[in-house]
């Protein structure tokens, strides 16, 4: 379920357009099992994820010299917070297709955040929050810890193309070993608005799209993306 947390920043507006970019087997297993997968914080190509920017670091180590067991708990807190990732973006990203399509069959879900928290309502076990990335200077400016959430709310400015907006979910308290992440409930018909297929697919390749989502008892409006449609001159 989503909880909303008066320290975690998100576009106001709940018809902010949300996109995730994926291949076609991910696609069928959100439908078919109807869950969304988290992947693990530390598990992410980038190292940094769930770490301190080195102003916010130097204030930790000052406090971990009277109290080891602070910056243990940051260590370890990363193993129990899982992450999906979204873009946020009015339109659609060339730069997304090209990061998280591996091949010209991959396909875009288009959302929204307001859609996005009524899907979520669907899961009863583990809380959900959503938040916006904050992209800065990691040598010089302060990421604060007064909430669990925040390292997991800033990346470095590297990243800035991303445009993230993030699902967060701590799962401490479950008491759970998580390998490379988990799945949550989610309600498919609020969380899908519009599926966008892969610029450079072929024809039969909507077509195959089309059946294996009517197959499944869905009915999404399936548009191809038009970054490739022909020039006009």
């Amino acid at each position: 379920m989503y909880r909303q947390n008066p320290n975690i920043t998100l576009p106001e507006n709940p018809d902010t357009i949300i996109w995730k970019y994926l291949d076609l087997s991910k696609f069928l297993d959100l439908l078919l099992y109807q869950k969304m997968f988290m992947s693990r914080s530390d598990k992410f190509e980038d190292q940094y994820e769930g770490t301190f920017s080195e102003p916010t670091f130097e204030d930790i180590k000052k406090i971990a010299e009277n109290n080891p067991k602070f910056l243990h708990y940051y260590k370890s807190h990363r193993e129990n917070v899982v992450i999906s990732s979204w873009h946020a973006n009015e339109y659609e990203s060339f730069a997304m297709w090209q990061i998280f399509t591996k091949n010209n069959e991959g396909l875009a879900i288009q959302s929204t955040i307001g859609r996005l928290k009524e899907a979520l309502a669907l899961e009863k076990h583990f809380e959900q929050y959503i938040g916006e990335v904050h992209y800065i200077d990691y040598k010089k400016e302060y990421i604060p810890f007064d909430d669990a959430f925040f390292p997991f709310l800033f990346k470095r400015k590297s990243f800035q193309y991303e445009k993230e907006i993030r699902i967060i979910s701590d799962v401490t308290s479950q008491k759970l070993s998580i390998n490379d992440g988990l799945k949550i409930n989610v309600d498919i018909n609020k969380l899908i608005e519009t599926i966008y297929i892969h610029p450079k697919s072929e024809n039969w390749y909507k077509k195959l799209v089309t059946e294996l989502v009517a197959k499944l008892g869905f009915d999404f409006k399936i548009e191809k993306s038009d970054l490739e449609s022909d020039i006009l001159i």
